[in-house]
Parts: structure tokens; sequence; C-alpha cells
């Protein structure tokens, strides 16, 4: 999601070269990447479904899936570095291709998922129609988007966003797309409180002078810090499994493509 291609913007090569070093252990993406794969679990797929990534950086989600046995799985990215780390970890079938903007024939997969992609699309409803047509009748789309303006920072500075969503936000989109939302919630309820007084206070007192660092709210934490939030997380996520949550730092769709 780093690189510039038509409709999405670059970020600081810096913070492209961090996320790629800690997307394996950092508690965010972990935490995260174990959500998505319970999710993928739930729908009971077929090991031999057609199984596309948007925005797979370097490939820790369909590694994960490779391992559980699904056999056709794809990857997309912008980021020609991620494509190539994914590729240095095995994966083969992974491509930069710009995600408005795909080459796939129509109806080619049972499920899409895209995970802190549409923000970084100037034009959502190019991208969501794309996705739509390359979904096969019945297939699946799962997303994944920050959550609330309000909580703008340095941090979607630095990654060139477009916006945040509202689960309200981000189900019109895609039902303007023609696809059926089936589930909604909201994701990471736990430290929606402290990131919200963290960035509203930041913002109050700094006003739109806050410095866009390179990695922002991207770093390693100590190791007892990084384990003790990630635990946290992974207690929500056995709740977020069976229940939709009513605020959370994401939004989280899934949606379905009727005949």
């Amino acid at each position: 999601m780093f690189v510039a291609l038509p409709n999405f913007q670059s970020v600081h090569p810096t913070y492209e070269q961090a996320y790629h070093q800690l997307e394996e252990q950092h508690w965010w993406f972990v935490a995260r990447r174990e959500a998505v794969f319970a999710l993928i679990q739930q729908l009971s797929l077929p090991l031999d479904a057609r199984i596309l990534e948007i925005g797979c950086s370097g490939g820790p989600l369909l590694l994960a899936l490779q391992a559980a046995g699904y056999t056709d799985l794809s990857g997309i990215d912008v980021s020609e570095t991620g494509i190539q780390v994914a590729r240095s970890r095995g994966l083969t079938n992974v491509a930069v291709m710009d995600g408005a903007q795909l080459t796939f024939k129509d109806a080619s997969f049972d499920l899409i998922i895209a995970s802190d992609v549409l923000e970084h699309i100037e034009h959502e409803h190019q991208a969501l129609n794309e996705w739509k047509r390359v979904l096969r009748p019945q297939g699946q789309l799962m997303v994944f988007v920050p959550a609330f303006n309000a909580l703008w920072s340095s941090h979607d500075d630095v990654n060139y966003h477009f916006r945040r969503y509202s689960v309200p936000q981000l189900s019109q989109v895609v039902r303007q797309a023609g696809l059926q939302v089936t589930r909604t919630s909201y994701w990471n309820s736990t430290l929606f409180l402290p990131a919200a007084v963290v960035r509203v206070c930041k913002r109050a007192l700094l006003g739109n002078s806050q410095p866009a660092q390179a990695g922002a709210d991207l770093e390693m934490l100590p190791n007892f810090l990084n384990s003790t939030l990630l635990t946290l997380l992974r207690v929500e996520n056995l709740i977020f499994r069976r229940f939709r949550l009513p605020v959370g730092i994401s939004a989280f769709l899934l949606a379905t493509k009727t005949p």
C-alpha cells in the first residue's frame, strides 16, 4: 500500500521500511491478522477457494492461510518492496498492482480481503466496483479501515490517507457498489478510549502543526508491553468473532456479491 500508482499516494520510504520489518511481530499487525484469519475460518470456505488479498504487503496473512491448507491464494500490492518481500518468503502468486485497477478477469475470486487499503484510494467507488467485478456470485468481501475522522493524526498524514470511516459510512459506499452488507463491527475497542484521548489532546495542543514524522504510530515496543497489548487484543478477538463491537479504532465490514 505504499508506492505511488494511480489512485494511491506514496508514504515516507522510512515508514515503509519500518512497516515490513515490524509486520511479523508488532502487536497491532499480529492481532489484526489473527482477527482476519479467524473470520476467514468462520466463512467455512473450501480449501481450494480462490482468495485474493489486496494490500498483501510482505505476505504474512497469505503465509498463514497457506499453512492452514488453502491452496489458491493470490496477493497484490502497489509496493514493489512489499511484493519482493512476499516473494522472498516463498509466495509466488503475488504481483504489483493498483487495487483500483485490477487486471483479473470477471468473477475470479470467492473471497477478497482488503485490510487498511480503501482509505489509501482516492476514488473509493472505482475500487469497490472493481472488487465487485472480480468477485464470483456469492463471493465475499472483507474490509478493515481506520475508523472515525475524529481520530485523525499524523499517522494518517504519513500514510496519505484520504479518509477514515464510521461503520455507517463504510456500509453506505459498499452498498452503493451493489454489494450486500452482511456483517459490520468496530475493532480494537480495547484501546479506543486512550487512543482518542491522546489524539484529541495532541490536536488541541498542536493544532495542524503536528509533524507527520516517518513512522508516526508505528514502532516496536519493549517485549513486555508488546506482549501485553497483543494479549488484550487477543481477548477482544474472542468477543469480536461472535459479537458486534460498538466502537473501535478500526471499522470492519463483510459483504456478499448477490447474483
